[in-house]
């Protein structure tokens, strides 16, 4: 890909990336780095009880341990995060570990805002708002997709109003992320398959993004050739630590450049069906990401070929545009080899509902950043009608 004398480009990444098996014994170690001495352990309950993840956690911690939170729930809400703040104000923590997939990492990055602003996360929603360092927090993800250890956003689920909250702020990036591939052996096939989707929606989107630039590129399309080399393999073999590892990688790559670069339609429409119908974040992204890259193809093809060569398929001899269609149908057959649907229809999303789900598209601030204009609702509920 060529770049025109024109090129600016500014990101920012302050995490520091520790990998390798058996890193999150090193917790203790990050913590007296960033000054860390009581910690809070952030965390759903059913890792608690039924792995061993936090138990090695909170060894790893020892004397840093304050107490461990295990209120964290799927698509994280409002009162979670206000009720996981009050509970590490009342240890006296002056840090955070998450220890979990995006709701967890999340969970934890709302209540770093709550613990150093005060009041409930409801009062802070917005971009860009904060003027200080949040409370010191540290990820350990347990899942391969969502990339949330190095990036500024949270979403937030409002149960009242059946609608996700997006929060964009540099000062809750994690300052650090130990990836472990040890901590995500216990992940079943179908989430290991539907969160490796959501880390391919992100790294595949950030390449198409308008605010794309050269080293988001070098990172997306990294993102792209370790996903398709290795989450079949994790979803089979969930006990091959070099492909749970490749994944935790591609997830982190992925999860850098569409920080800097941005997303698109795909997650626009994601956000809605999730908010909506319940439907898993990764879920929604891989029914969404074929069908929206052949809506966009006529315009983002060349980007699409690097994408199609990225995942190894042979497109010599063929136009941008064929190879464009090329990489869409790779990316449907490789998430359907993974056992995930391809159909709205599929996850109970009812097609009278579509009109309105591409109207709620239309206030999802993704939509802004995808490559080919998106923003009109009878092009939105297209895509729709097509993935339904």
């Amino acid at each position: 890909m060529r770049y025109g004398a024109d090129l600016s480009f500014s990101l920012y990444q302050p995490t520091r990336v520790v990998f390798g098996d058996g890193v999150s014994s090193e917790l203790a170690i990050e913590c007296k780095r960033l000054g860390v001495e009581r910690a809070v352990i952030v965390t759903d309950a059913f890792l608690r009880e039924k792995t061993d993840v936090v138990a090695r956690a909170e060894k790893a911690l020892g004397g840093r341990l304050a107490g461990v939170f295990e209120g964290v729930i799927p698509d994280t809400g409002v009162e979670v995060i206000d009720a996981g703040a009050a509970f590490a104000r009342a240890q006296g923590a002056d840090g955070l570990i998450s220890v979990g997939g995006g709701s967890a990492i999340d969970t934890a990055k709302g209540m770093a805002i709550v613990l150093t602003e005060g009041g409930s996360i409801r009062d802070h929603q917005g971009s860009m708002r904060l003027q200080r360092r949040q409370t010191p927090h540290l990820a350990v993800p347990t899942t391969a997709g969502t990339g949330s250890e190095v990036t500024s956003y949270i979403v937030v689920k409002d149960q009242a109003r059946h609608e996700k909250m997006h929060f964009m702020e540099e000062r809750v990036i994690p300052d650090a992320a130990l990836l472990d591939p040890s901590v995500t052996l216990g992940l079943p096939p179908r989430l290991t398959a539907a969160t490796g989707a959501d880390a391919l929606t992100h790294a595949i989107e950030a390449y198409t993004a308008l605010n794309s630039n050269p080293i988001t590129d070098a990172q997306a399309l990294g993102a792209i050739r370790l996903i398709g080399e290795s989450l079949a393999r994790a979803v089979a073999h969930g006990d091959d630590k070099a492909a749970r590892g490749q994944m935790l990688i591609a997830a982190n790559l992925a999860g850098m450049a569409f920080n800097a670069a941005g997303v698109g339609l795909v997650h626009a429409m994601a956000h809605v069906i999730g908010a909506r119908h319940n439907v898993h974040h990764g879920t929604a992204n891989a029914i969404c990401l074929p069908h929206v890259m052949r809506w966009n193809n006529d315009e983002l093809s060349a980007r699409y070929r690097e994408v199609a060569l990225a995942l190894g398929v042979d497109v010599r001899g063929l136009g941008d545009e064929a190879a464009g269609l090329a990489a869409a149908d790779r990316v449907a057959k490789l998430l359907a080899e993974v056992g995930l649907p391809s159909h709205l229809r599929e996850v109970g999303v009812p097609e009278s509902d579509l009109a309105a789900c591409a109207e709620g598209s239309l206030s999802d601030g993704a939509i802004v950043f995808n490559g080919k204009f998106a923003a009109d609702q009878e092009l939105v509920l297209g895509v729709y009608q097509n993935a339904y």
